[in-house]
């Protein structure tokens, strides 16, 4: 079992505090967290109801790998199919060579609701998008040579250099939640990530059908691995506790949405520990806590309070 915290993105123009997110993600990596995350959000502000800036995945990742010595880093996710795989590529090779093979690197298609058109993208072949840039990115990492004859990328006898520090690349985690995206992620990745607005028992659902998919394929259960992102906010009164979190979620989601808010994890530190409990219970082998506010204290309660009780 590991438990992840995620990283401090949000920033305004003039918000950024590198003094405090040094001691953030150093503290992280006292506190025994295997692992911070960032995560992809390049145009909107994901919200109707006001600004939620956020700086960007790599770069951020990047500045953490910096900061720390042990601490392992990644994105869930990176929308892979707005990317040019050859760049995302070079980009994750040298941010793994930068960090001494630290990184961790979470894909997903994006769903049908992205703005293809900003980024060229056409609407209709999105999958057929997504699906060829990630096997284009592993060829990019493992081949010396690579001649590729795709849809929408043809490189003949291109080489990349250096390649990843871990071989033969970072572990690939796929975002999944339709069930043929997790049957994609048992064909193409080495795990799955469960999203924070996926309730427990959901998860539990999209896990089964991971095991199926990798049984159907005589594939070793142990190859393949399970995470899940939380929202959670721990305080001592339960009532507050989730008030502040539904009104965060309405926040990013720009409507109040009761699924989400079931999903998330708030109020004691007794009702955090049970649920996240479920959550592993379920079939988490990863846990990625992310607080939505106050992330130094709410970390320092979860490493104190709520990680020894799963």
């Amino acid at each position: 079992m590991r438990f992840a915290i995620a990283l401090p993105q949000l920033s305004g123009d003039d918000g950024f505090d590198p003094e405090l997110f040094q001691a953030y993600v150093r503290r992280a990596e006292d506190l025994g967290f295997d692992s911070a995350w960032a995560m992809e959000q390049v145009l909107g502000t994901w919200s109707r109801l006001g600004t939620w800036p956020q700086l960007g995945a790599a770069e951020t990742m990047s500045y953490a790998a910096a900061c720390t010595w042990r601490l392992r880093l990644g994105c869930a996710v990176f929308v892979s199919t707005l990317h040019n795989p050859v760049h995302l590529a070079k980009s994750l090779a040298t941010l793994d060579q930068l960090s001494r093979g630290r990184i961790e690197i979470g894909v997903a298609a994006g769903g049908s609701r992205r703005p293809f058109a900003a980024f060229g993208v056409d609407p209709e072949r999105y999958l057929a998008r997504f699906a060829e840039g990630v096997a284009l990115m592993k060829a990019l990492w493992t081949q010396d040579r690579v001649t590729f004859e795709g849809e929408f990328w043809q490189l003949e006898d291109a080489a990349m250099e250096p390649k990843p520090f871990t071989k033969p690349y970072s572990p690939l985690w796929f975002g999944a939640s339709s069930p043929s995206a997790v049957r994609r992620a048992v064909r193409m990745g080495d795990g799955f990530f469960g999203a924070g607005s996926t309730p427990t028992a959901t998860f539990a659902e999209q896990v089964q059908v991971a095991r199926e998919a990798l049984a159907a394929a005589g594939r070793p259960a142990d190859s393949f691995r399970t995470a899940k992102r939380i929202y959670i906010a721990v305080d001592d009164d339960a009532a507050r506790a989730r008030e502040r979190v539904n009104a965060a979620l309405e926040r990013v989601y720009g409507q109040r949405v009761p699924s989400i808010e079931a999903a998330a994890i708030a109020g004691t530190p007794a009702d955090c520990a049970r649920e996240a409990r479920r959550v592993a219970e379920a079939g988490a082998e990863l846990i990625l806590f992310t607080a939505l506010f106050d992330q130094r204290e709410q970390m320092e309660r979860i490493a104190a309070e709520i990680i020894g009780e799963v």
